[in-house]
């Protein structure tokens, strides 16, 4: 928690620091402030959530990087400095993210971040523009000054986000930051174009270019809350699908859902990412569906201590019934394999073998049934599971705030907002 700690006792000094100097200088350019104040609040109300830990305004995000490197007005310089920037956007995110404190969003990481980000990019452009640094530059050298100074600053949010996530989860910080960094490549690189265009924009034809190029964006954004309600929907389906055992009175009611949350905290603390996840997320749901097609159902739907010969028999079945069902085949493969020797499986087949088992194992168990199934579970690395796989469950149980936190649906919204037409997945950054 001591790096959660540094973030916001960094973000709270640049803000009072930024406070602190408008208030005492007052605005130097009203007209400029208003417009992106407004622009930015309207962001941020227009700010949607795919989980509760993380919180997407691209807009918001756009305007705020838009006048951190603002030059100019209708030709005009403009005299405000990095402080100026500071001070606006952090009123008119708070201003923004009332109905969201409202309906009890946390917001603190994401006002840390967006403070600390904008801080960085007004303090690298405003004090060398105000000095004339940048005024013999021809326009192709400018923008691409623009560019580069957003690449930074994307950077350095994407490190910034997972050190939070990283605080917050306890998940491994690499996979973390990949998972950012290739979220650049989606709406990422949406709101860095959107801010550079806008800045150029406004640099040449006034404030009136805002409502014109901050147009698109809403769009996209638009267009990405919709995508990720078709994904959503996809996801119940297939959770509905797994259901089938649960009513046919072949597993245990929840059995699925328990299997695929712990599955997923496995994964994270294994450093999967993206569509692996959620090829391990499907595929754990419907892990037992291959039991839809047995004529004597196994007792209580434990699989685990089946033979290895029908454990794999089942798990056919259920690979057949996937790949019927239009699901992405890496699911249905994982799915297949689940039974296979340990050394030939896939990693998300490893893990669903292991956590299903605990599951199972620790069902009435009582008290003493979570060290007994993991004593089972590390006897039978030798040829059954897969040790990395053991030792990352035990981690993850291990762990105060609990699996639990970590369920199908909040994981899913963790992710950054890219889409895998190889699985079929869309999530929010």
């Amino acid at each position: 928690m001591t790096t959660l700690r540094l973030i916001h006792g960094a973000a709270a000094l640049v803000a009072a620091g930024a406070l602190t100097v408008v208030l005492w200088t007052g605005l130097e350019d009203r007209g400029v402030a208003l417009a992106f104040g407004v622009l930015i609040a309207v962001g941020e109300l227009t700010r949607w959530s795919g989980a509760p830990d993380r919180q997407a305004a691209p807009l918001g995000a756009a305007g705020s990087l838009s006048y951190a490197l603002l030059g100019a007005d209708a030709g005009r310089p403009t005299p405000h400095g990095a402080a100026e920037v500071v001070a606006v956007v952090l009123v008119a995110a708070l201003l923004g993210s009332v109905p969201h404190l409202w309906s009890g969003r946390p917001t603190v990481d994401h006002l840390a971040r967006r403070v600390l980000t904008v801080g960085f990019a007004a303090v690298c452009f405003q004090p060398l523009y105000n000095r004339g640094v940048f005024d013999s530059w021809d326009g192709s050298a400018y923008a691409l000054l623009l560019i580069a100074l957003l690449g930074l600053t994307a950077l350095c949010d994407a490190v910034l986000a997972a050190a939070l996530a990283h605080c917050r989860t306890r998940w491994p910080f690499g996979p973390l930051l990949r998972e950012e960094l290739h979220g650049l490549l989606g709406i990422g690189s949406a709101v860095c174009a959107t801010g550079a265009v806008m800045a150029l924009a406004v640099a040449v034809a006034g404030l009136w270019a805002l409502p014109v190029f901050c147009l698109p964006l809403l769009l996209t954004q638009l267009s990405l809350r919709r995508y990720a309600a078709v994904r959503a929907t996809y996801r119940q389906t297939i959770a509905s699908l797994a259901r089938a055992t649960e009513i046919a009175g072949c597993t245990p009611t929840g059995h699925a859902r328990r299997v695929a949350a712990l599955g997923l905290a496995v994964g994270r603390d294994l450093g999967l990412t993206g569509p692996e996840l959620t090829v391990l997320e499907y595929a754990a749901l419907m892990h037992d569906i291959g039991q839809l097609s047995l004529v004597d159902p196994v007792p209580a739907g434990a699989t685990a201590g089946l033979p290895g010969a029908e454990q794999r028999r089942i798990a056919l079945l259920g690979g057949a019934v996937v790949r019927q069902t239009g699901v992405a085949a890496a699911v249905a493969v994982v799915v297949e394999r689940q039974a296979d020797p340990c050394a030939e499986q896939p990693l998300a087949a490893r893990i669903v073998r292991a956590v299903n088992a605990y599951e199972e194992m620790t069902r009435d168990a009582g008290p003493e049934g979570p060290l007994r199934a993991l004593e089972k579970l590390r006897l039978g690395t030798a040829g059954d599971y897969a040790p990395e796989v053991v030792e990352s469950l035990a981690r993850v149980l291990a762990r105060p705030r609990g699996w639990r936190e970590s369920g199908p649906a909040e994981d899913a919204g963790r992710r950054t907002a890219l889409s895998d037409p190889a699985v079929g997945w869309v999530t929010h950054g």
